[in-house]
């Protein structure tokens, strides 16, 4: 587990006070569709991310999980302003993305992104030095000094600037073009990194290495990672809270060892149950989790995970389940964990 966000000195662009969260997300929601196709008639609105709430700490790293198609990444680009949210309110350092104290050009200074695919990420016309040091120099730093800027960073990485730096993207590995996005997302001196499945197209051994670089670069430069991925080895690995999504909604989150030992919603329980054990007398015995996410079109009444939920009761179908404290900061949106739901299985424990 990293350090805790307490720990980090105080920078002197924090305006939010102490107890404000560094990133604050309020109410946010993005559809796609409505109208389009042909003759701009109607179509269906898919409900990628549907009103969600979550905070992270300055210094803390918070993992987000779920199935393809849960959320994960269009939460990731509408916190990074890639995509503007239909509804919704961003706050960084209790301050409002887009408001007279924080433009977007400010934001984006403090907030970088790293993607999945690291080849398509690069501009192949550009050297390696010259992707680093382009952001720097678009924001009037010198030729000279966002070139010696970028070898420095290339160093941090674990590319060694007279090797690497007039290379082009198809000249390097796929884990030396990761690295090279790192550190181009590093050049404008951001205080958080979204890393969007940064490390799944990678094989393991270049995986752990560029895990490492990560909490290696997290300490050296005090930063906070939103931190998206399918691998829950690594998602425990790398987070202090997790927050899983299902069907653009939060279905659970908190601590992340807390999670993994005893997770509050059956969503949770059966993701943590898929992952592989290497204990011959811990076979699976059946499949934790069957079936596909309904369509995001048209999603289930209530709670959105009934349909595939063993322990569904009428309930879940009418009325959608409000995110419960379970203790110890750990939330589930889930009836089973409100005892004054009305669940049936509640009133006969």
């Amino acid at each position: 587990m990293n350090g805790e966000a307490g720990s980090l000195p105080v920078d002197p662009r924090d305006r939010g006070g102490l107890g404000t969260p560094f990133l604050d997300v309020r109410g946010l929601v993005k559809h796609f569709g409505g109208k389009g196709g042909l003759l701009r008639q109607r179509t269906g609105v898919v409900r990628a991310v549907d009103g969600i709430d979550f905070a992270v700490g300055q210094g803390e790293t918070l993992g987000i999980v779920g199935e393809s198609g849960c959320g994960k990444s269009t939460t990731a680009r509408l916190v990074m302003q890639i995509i503007k949210p239909d509804r919704g309110e961003i706050l960084l350092n209790g301050e409002a993305v887009g408001s007279g104290d924080l433009d977007l050009g400010a934001f984006r200074r403090q907030v970088q992104m790293v993607f999945q695919d690291s080849y398509a990420s690069l501009n192949p016309r550009l050297t390696v030095e010259d992707t680093v040091a382009f952001g720097p120099r678009v924001h009037g730093v010198s030729a000279k000094a966002s070139i010696a800027a970028a070898h420095d960073l290339l160093d941090r990485v674990g590319l060694e600037p007279r090797r690497f730096a007039g290379r082009y993207p198809h000249e390097i590995s796929g884990g030396q073009r990761q690295r090279v996005n790192i550190a181009r997302a590093l050049s404008l001196k951001p205080r958080l990194l979204i890393l969007d499945e940064a490390v799944s197209a990678l094989d393991k051994s270049v995986e752990a290495q560029v895990l490492n670089l990560l909490l290696d670069l997290k300490a050296e430069f005090g930063l906070t990672y939103i931190f998206i991925t399918h691998d829950l080895n690594v998602v425990r690995f790398m987070s202090d809270r997790i927050m899983v999504m299902y069907l653009g909604k939060i279905a659970e989150v908190g601590p992340a060892d807390p999670i993994f030992e005893a997770p509050g919603h059956p969503y949770t329980a059966a993701l943590l149950s898929s992952i592989p054990s290497m204990d011959p007398d811990n076979r699976t015995a059946e499949a934790p989790l069957t079936g596909d996410p309904p369509n995001p079109i048209d999603p289930p009444s209530g709670c959105r995970f009934h349909p595939r939920c063993r322990f569904a009761a009428s309930l879940c179908g009418e009325a959608e389940p409000a995110s419960f404290g379970v203790g110890g900061g750990q939330f589930a949106a889930c009836h089973l964990v409100n005892p004054a739901s009305g669940h049936p299985r509640l009133a006969a424990a």
